[in-house]
């Protein structure tokens, strides 16, 4: 591959503890130089190298890719009526994913893909250069697997949610058995990570770390849905096995926050869920004031947050969680590279990282919050090549 200098970049955010001007490590005046799919060089504009080709962008901002820690793309099915109902104020509560699991099952290999396709693409031309997909609409041992199968197409960060919910007619402890046994065992070859619901109506604690413990002894790293619907032990569940992330976050006790200060789990937060569901917004300022290590995502998927923008998520996560922008772009960028460990690939813009862009149609990084709902993706670059916009 040919080098390339991209200069006119208004402001720069690198993500780079390197960069000794806040959080995001932000250069104004910028240039940086991609070279072999990867980030070569990262200054100001007056010192930049030579390159092959050179791309001005004119005063944009730019930005590392989204990295979207936690979505549900492959599915089929609408769920529009249950959101309206939820809006004229009807409670949220996890069976709505049966109507998925439903739709899901009837689907063939193509459709799915085709949708979970679409989805990726949208969410690629809006930033988002790294996600994660998980199962979880099938809930039966076939099912499972090829959806996992399907979403290892398009990422290599594949979730195991098995434990979604206990399916409609079904034991729950004889349910936990099948996806702790042949579940597993046929999910396993094409995932990378094991999560679960741990929530009253979904899975007890017990029944979580079972769940857990077994994603263990095949290999697989752990993440949790805690803490969504109420107070629980979804929190101290993930932080005490070590797992990677537990996400919603919504109820936290001071001890939740003080354990998620004090290891290495993030709190990865889903605000779009969190309007959707009418869910009060997950304590993010106390989050990151005690020291946690806080991610956004989109929770993309078809019942409570039909979404694939994190621009809007960053947003709402400005003007509803009381989190700075510097502090929302990096938990949307670096935040969910750590969620994912993927933070020596990813999240960052700095020599030997992926080069994974996003420019803007604005002069900095504010404007996300500044001018919510709007349009903002000018470029996009996913390892190096430019993403077509059409």
């Amino acid at each position: 591959m040919t080098s390339e200098l991209i200069t006119g970049i208004s402001e720069l955010t690198t993500n780079d503890p390197a960069v000794e001007t806040g959080l995001g490590g932000r250069i104004r005046d910028a240039a940086l130089v991609v070279d072999d799919g990867r980030v070569a060089w990262v200054g100001r504009a007056a010192a930049a190298p030579d390159a092959d080709r050179r791309t001005d962008l004119e005063g944009r901002a730019v930005l590392p890719g989204w990295v979207d820690s936690h979505t549900h793309l492959v599915f089929a099915g609408d769920r529009s009526e249950e959101f309206e109902h939820r809006m004229a104020g009807h409670a949220y509560a996890a069976g709505g994913i049966r109507t998925t699991m439903a739709a899901t099952r009837g689907a063939s290999d193509e459709e799915l893909r085709a949708a979970a396709a679409r989805a990726r693409d949208v969410a690629l031309r809006s930033g988002t250069t790294w996600l994660e997909v998980k199962t979880g609409y099938a809930l039966d041992v076939e099912g499972e697997a090829r959806l996992a199968r399907l979403a290892a197409e398009i990422t290599s960060d594949v979730t195991f949610l098995g434990a979604h919910v206990v399916p409609p007619g079904t034991d729950a402890d004889e349910y936990v058995a099948l996806v702790t046994g042949p579940m597993l065992d046929a999910v396993a070859p094409h995932a990378r990570w094991i999560d679960v619901f741990c929530e009253t109506g979904a899975f007890t604690p017990e029944q979580s770390r079972a769940v857990l413990e077994a994603g263990r002894r095949a290999g697989l790293g752990l993440r949790v849905h805690g803490n969504q619907l109420g107070p629980g032990e979804g929190v101290a569940l993930a932080v005490e096995l070590g797992a990677a992330s537990v996400d919603h976050c919504n109820h936290l006790s001071a001890s939740d926050v003080d354990a998620l200060a004090t290891s290495d789990t993030v709190a990865t937060l889903l605000p779009a869920c969190d309007l959707s569901t009418r869910q009060p917004f997950p304590p993010a300022r106390e989050l990151i004031d005690a020291g946690a290590t806080v991610a956004l995502a989109s929770n993309a998927n078809p019942g409570t947050s039909n979404t694939t923008s994190m621009a809007f998520c960053v947003a709402t996560a400005v003007l509803q969680m009381r989190m700075t922008v510097e502090e929302a772009v990096w938990a949307a960028t670096a935040g969910g590279a750590v969620a994912l460990r993927r933070d020596d690939a990813v999240g960052r813009i700095a020599p030997g990282f992926r080069a994974d862009l996003h420019a803007i149609d604005a002069p900095s990084v504010s404007h996300f919050a500044y001018r919510p709902g709007m349009e903002l993706t000018h470029r996009v670059w996913r390892g190096g090549a430019e993403v077509p916009r059409g």
